[in-house]
């Protein structure tokens, strides 16, 4: 990729693009239909800080993210979770998520977290290949839970 990636923290301005990249990953996990969000929402509540976004910009276009937000582990301390991280189908394989994780563990130590937390599917095998050689602890032994309010 010749052009120069610029690596920043996101704006509200931002939005749109993001909800667009969050889409783009509910499509690829085959679970677009649990989208139940729109963008006015986002800019609610990135407005009031319930997450943070790290953007990846190519030619003043976002072509990827990683939306975060702090919280609290009971046994390590301060934690970060990744929530979401997507680069744009066309723009992957060129190192734009490699700088966007790098940006995301230095926010991380930025905000003193001890530990930084997220999900992989299991059948992502990109996404496993690229955390493990990152050095990821892919914990198997936990199962999600969640209620649906």
């Amino acid at each position: 990729m010749q052009a120069q990636i610029t690596i920043r923290k996101a704006t509200v301005i931002d939005m749109p693009s993001i909800y667009s990249l969050v889409r783009e990953l509910a499509v690829f996990e085959k679970a677009e239909n649990e989208l139940h969000i729109d963008i006015p929402y986002y800019v609610k509540e990135f407005e009031k800080n319930t997450f943070s976004a790290i953007v990846a910009e190519l030619e003043n276009k976002v072509v990827g993210v990683c939306i975060y937000y702090m919280t609290y582990s009971t046994w390590k301390g301060r934690m970060l979770y990744l929530e979401d991280f997507v680069v744009k189908e066309g723009h992957r394989q060129h190192g734009i998520g490699q700088l966007l994780y790098d940006a995301l563990l230095a926010e991380a130590k930025t905000l003193e977290a001890k530990l930084v937390k997220w999900q992989v599917l299991d059948w992502n095998t990109p996404a496993v290949k690229f955390y493990e050689k990152n050095n990821a602890i892919i914990e198997k032994e936990w199962w999600n839970c969640k209620v649906i309010l």
